[in-house]
């Protein structure tokens, strides 16, 4: 069979080097690829906030529907935009080696003030459990600089604001390159965004830091490959691809997420990581306002780890979790 297997992105540039991605390695197999451009209701309206929108989906859908409709045999998404459960008839086909999972600050001028700021706040407040924000005695307190930081991620700013509780959070959208933009005309003091999107296009710029304290969004950093279920030809094409400890702890952070809340559009993080055998997973929920949060963290056998997301989702609703998801939800209501 010489099908020409049709791959649905997003016409954003990150999107297409994903779903470039996806065409070489469907190519490397032998197996031709074609792109296909489709819009998104997340690309069309850059000025409602996504937790204003129903975010669920938001930047899948629109693939979703032209993959049911026959329009498109693959669709490419960033993993971490992807709904916990998939629509009927759509199947997840493969999961591409994971890059970086961090969240990146770039700053807006005065790099060398707003480091040291950060960075002495951030790290005394680390170590003294953020909770004593008002005493910190730094040549740059929070006082002394009202800072802005821009980002439309409820996460983000829940974590933000649960260590720099006196700064301002900002609604910022668009896709990599709009944000970029919007910051560089802006008064934002910085914006927070994916490492793996800035780099993938080679946009990191030098004024930019990792945020190793904040914990990613589940599945951040990696690319999913979704299909119908039953195209048996496309599924076994994409299968030679799939990169199995990703997908493993992709799913686990996925399942994580659905265990709690079910929505992309919740201040929750997950990571899970693999070494020498051993997955270690940490997970989190913030309160809205960042001023509540509960923890869990796992280390198990990868053999074992299969059910780790649920595992580790239950323990964290017992120990505090419940508390902030019904107060998510009654906020929501």
């Amino acid at each position: 069979m010489n099908k020409i297997i049709r791959i649905g992105t997003r016409e954003s540039e990150l999107a297409v080097w994903q779903a470039t991605q996806v065409k070489n390695l469907l190519a490397a197999s032998g197996y031709p690829s074609e792109l296909v451009f489709i819009k998104s209701e997340g690309d069309i309206d850059l000025k409602t906030p996504l937790y204003e929108m129903g975010v669920q989906g938001i930047f899948t859908r629109s693939l979703d529907i032209a993959l049911l409709n026959d329009k498109i045999d693959i669709a490419v998404h960033s993993m971490k935009d992807v709904p916990t459960q998939l629509p009927e008839g759509i199947v997840q086909a493969a999961v591409l080696k994971r890059g970086s999972y961090k969240d990146l600050l770039v700053m807006n001028g005065q790099w060398s003030v707003v480091n040291r700021h950060l960075v002495a706040i951030g790290n005394r407040q680390l170590a003294i459990g953020n909770s004593q924000s008002t005493t910190i005695n730094d040549p740059f307190t929070i006082h002394d600089s009202p800072f802005t930081i821009a980002t439309s991620s409820i996460r983000r700013k829940a974590q933000w604001l649960n260590l720099f509780p006196h700064h301002a959070i900002d609604n910022l959208r668009g896709n990599v390159n709009t944000r970029m933009k919007k910051l560089k005309e802006s008064n934002w003091n910085g914006a927070i965004f994916a490492a793996a999107g800035l780099e993938r296009i080679n946009l990191r710029p030098a004024n930019s830091i990792e945020l190793d304290w904040m914990l990613p969004a589940p599945a951040q950093g990696a690319v999913v490959v979704v299909g119908k279920k039953e195209d048996k030809y496309t599924l076994e094409a994409c299968a030679l691809f799939n990169d199995t400890a990703t997908a493993l702890c992709t799913k686990i952070e996925k399942d994580f997420l659905r265990t709690l809340l079910g929505g992309c559009s919740t201040p929750i993080s997950a990571l899970a990581t693999i070494e020498n055998g051993s997955l270690h997973f940490k997970g989190n929920i913030f309160s809205l306002d960042g001023k509540e949060k509960a923890e869990v963290e796992k280390r198990v056998s990868v053999h074992d780890a299969d059910d780790l997301g649920k595992t580790a989702a239950t323990e964290l609703l017992k120990n505090g979790g419940q508390k902030i998801a019904n107060s998510i939800r009654d906020a929501g209501k």
